[in-house]
């Protein structure tokens, strides 16, 4: 049997986590998914387990509440259902528009360091590094949350938990040797083999349609992991292999 709950408290993905690892703790349950932006978690159980032993074993900054089962076949509770799922959609999208107003800001900032200039090759070289820089702030911001954030997708961070505390500082790094033009074709290469990772893990969440915070922009932003988060990676390993082949 599968039951939805209501969980109030949650406030990032170490919040859900903590939350999916106390359920998981119960007798009787098999599986546990946390929606983070709905706050919910659904929970499968081979028994039916009651609501105050979920309660009591989740921490005391959580509340839990089950969610009242609606009717499909009733024309009114369909059409609620419809509009909160417009209503969905439209705020995520909403979440994203922080991503992709930074994303607008770095392609203006090249456009504008590039345009008296014959050749735009270096242009690539530029858009690398400040995406890389102003990522890793963004990352940097709340060093605490993001380890925890990161490894709830990238494959390497799950196996080594160190690697999501030094990955920022491999962003910065990488920006200014793209902004400086130092040691490219190592650098195009560390990018291919981190993005590639992290790329891999993005496309099983999204396969798995698991609803989790994406750590792109550190946990200061709540943005959702949606297709956005797949082609902004796929952008920046096209634009090294590219540069690998002109360089």
């Amino acid at each position: 049997m599968k039951h939805t709950y209501n969980i109030e408290g949650m406030t990032c993905t170490s919040c859900s986590a903590a939350v999916e690892k106390s359920l998981k703790k119960v007798a009787g349950i098999d599986e546990v998914s946390v929606d983070l932006e709905n706050k919910q978690a659904t929970v499968e159980m081979k028994q039916h387990v009651a609501l105050s032993e979920l309660r009591e074993t989740l921490p005391s900054k959580y509340s839990i509440s089950q969610v009242e089962e609606t009717n499909n076949f009733n024309n009114t509770g369909a059409t609620s259902t419809t509009m909160m799922s417009n209503n969905v959609e439209e705020s995520k999208w909403q979440q994203l528009k922080p991503l992709f107003l930074i994303l607008g800001y770095i392609a203006a900032a090249t456009i504008l360091l590039n345009y008296s200039r014959d050749n735009w090759n270096g242009a690539m070289l530029d858009f690398m590094g400040l995406f890389f820089i102003v990522f890793s702030f963004f990352k940097i911001l709340d060093l605490q949350g993001f380890p925890e954030s990161f490894k709830m997708y990238d494959p390497l961070a799950k196996i080594f938990p160190a690697y999501g505390w030094i990955y920022p500082f491999i962003e910065t790094a990488l920006g200014l040797m793209f902004l400086m033009r130092f040691e490219i074709d190592i650098a195009l290469i560390i990018t291919l083999v981190i993005l590639g990772i992290t790329t891999v893990g993005v496309t099983k969440t999204l396969l798995d349609k698991k609803s989790i915070q994406c750590a792109c922009l550190g946990t200061a932003l709540k943005l959702p992991m949606t297709q956005a988060t797949f082609i902004e990676n796929a952008i920046m390993i096209v634009m090294a292999v590219v540069m690998l082949f002109i360089l």
